[in-house]
Order: C-alpha cells, then structure tokens, then sequence
C-alpha cells in the first residue's frame, strides 16, 4: 500500500496502514500501567510540565477519549510497549490511574519510530534537530533513502534533505536551536559558515541581538567569504602554528590567532563576544571563575 500523503491522512488512517490487517477488529481491553514502558524509539525528547498538566486535567474532566495503542514488549509476558500516545500516556501517569484502556497491535520497529513521527508532526511538537533526528534513525535503522523517509511522512525529499543537514552544525548551534533562540531559518543559514568556530560566533550573536533570518543569511555569506580569504592566507603559514590555532579554537569554541615573530616571540589573541563570553573563556583557560577573583 502507498505511503504517500501521510500527514494529510491522519494518526487513525496511518495505524491502519502500518499495523497488522488481522489486528483491525482487537477489542480494547485494560492493562495496568505500570505494565507500559514509552516508545523506545521516541524522537521527542522534552514533554513540558505545563502542556502535560493541561492534558491530564482534560483527562480528568472528559475522560480518556481515545484509547492508547500499544504492543506486545518483545522477550517479555504481558509488558507492552507504546506505539501512539506518548503525551497520554505521561499525562495519564500524573493523574495516578492503576490502569489504562489500550489496542494491543503488532507493529514493527519500523512503525514504532514512522508513527512517533507522524504523530509528533502533526502536533508541531518536534524542533528541528529532534525531527532531523528521528529522520536519521529511520535512514541508519532501517535503511531507509531519503525518498522512503519523505513518502512515509508526508514531505518532500528536499525538505527532509534540509533537515538532515541540521545535524552537521557544530554543537554550539545546535543547542541555540534545540532550546528555541534560534530558528531553523537561522540555522540553514548557519550551513554556509565551514567554521565551527564563527558559526557559533554568529550563533549566539544572533540570538542576543535578535537577528531576523534575513540578517542572518547576510552574515553568514560574509563570514563564508571571510573563511575563504583566511584559508588562501593560512596557505602560506607555518602548518605547525596553524593546527595550534585549531586546537585552541576547538577547546575554547572561540577564534584564536597566534602570531610568531622571527626571534621566536609571539601573542596569543583570543576573542571574546561580551562579558558572558568572556567569564566563559576565562574558566575554560583558568579552571575557575572570574567571580573568584573579583570578589
């Protein structure tokens, strides 16, 4: 059966799709929850207190509308596993219910992780990296191109191609963008900068300033122009110097020159964004902070 359109179709039409014919007509039954462990392949990672809290109250007052969909535990008698309603099954848990009505189906480790997807992005509830995440298990797990991954979740292959180049930004940015200052706009745009080190420069500049995504995109051309100067120069210099500069770079996250002169002397320039930057750098180079030494 097709793939396509997944999102368009909805959770309900896609557990038809993905889960064992046979299994259609189960009848809901009651198991305990302490008998339920979550979707071990859940790309969402954070569940805020306050979305699970205005859930569980709605449970509380109308009920639980729709059952949750669970399978058997592999290797284990009566433990089941999650394959749709994280969020229910979280909020069920604050409300303290013994037991939980449930649709046992048989479902693939394929089809745990496709539908966590599906189910999360219909919500919107994923940022971009959890998304450019879940993508790159279903490519690594199941040996899924970029095609399949877009057919079973409803996108372009272009679309899904860009998500996944998320996960090549350096670690400084990809924080920015989990916790939400950044955007994915602004991280695409960050796509350009081949170093690490200015990217997440840009990064937190831009979150502090508030860049839009359009100032964002100036400044990584220019530091994309910049980089390729800087490589021309580097050419010529001693490699030695060079690949010292990268190690303090990389160690400090920050930019960092070294300048040699003929009898052997030098200067070691680090370059700090502002004062939150700098007591960064200072505990990194000292191992203590700057507040110790000013009182």
């Amino acid at each position: 059966m097709s793939r396509r359109d997944r999102l368009g179709k909805g959770l309900g039409a896609l557990l038809g799709q993905y889960l064992e014919p046979e299994a259609e007509d189960a009848e809901i039954r009651r198991v305990s929850l302490a008998a339920i462990v979550p979707n071990p392949l859940q790309p969402r990672r954070t569940f805020t207190d306050g979305e699970l809290g205005e859930l569980a109250e709605s449970i509380r007052e109308n009920g639980l509308l729709q059952p949750l969909v669970v399978r058997p535990a592999p290797g284990a008698t009566d433990r089941f596993e999650l394959v749709a309603g994280e969020r229910r099954f979280r909020a069920i848990a604050k409300l303290g219910w013994d037991d939980v009505p449930v649709l046992v189906r048989d479902a693939s480790d394929e089809t745990l992780l496709v539908l966590a997807l599906v189910e999360n992005l219909q919500r919107e509830a994923l940022n971009p990296l959890e998304e450019a995440e879940g993508y790159k298990s279903l490519a690594d797990r199941f040996s899924m191109t970029q095609a399949e991954i877009a057919r079973a979740v409803g996108k372009d292959r272009s679309t899904v191609a860009n998500i996944l180049r998320l996960l090549n930004l350096p670690p400084s940015v990809r924080k920015l963008l989990e916790s939400g200052e950044l955007s994915m706009g602004h991280a695409r745009a960050l796509l350009a900068v081949h170093d690490p080190v200015k990217a997440g420069e840009l990064a937190r500049k831009a979150a502090r300033e508030g860049w839009n995504v359009r100032e964002m995109e100036r400044r990584s051309g220019e530091a994309s122009a910049q980089t390729v100067r800087r490589k021309k120069t580097e050419a010529a210099r001693d490699p030695v110097v060079l690949a010292l500069e990268e190690a303090l770079r990389e160690s400090l996250s920050t930019r960092v020159s070294i300048r040699r002169t003929r009898k052997g002397r030098g200067l070691i320039e680090i370059t700090f964004l502002g004062p939150e930057d700098f007591e960064r750098v200072f505990e990194l180079v000292t191992g203590r902070e700057a507040s110790e030494i000013v009182g």
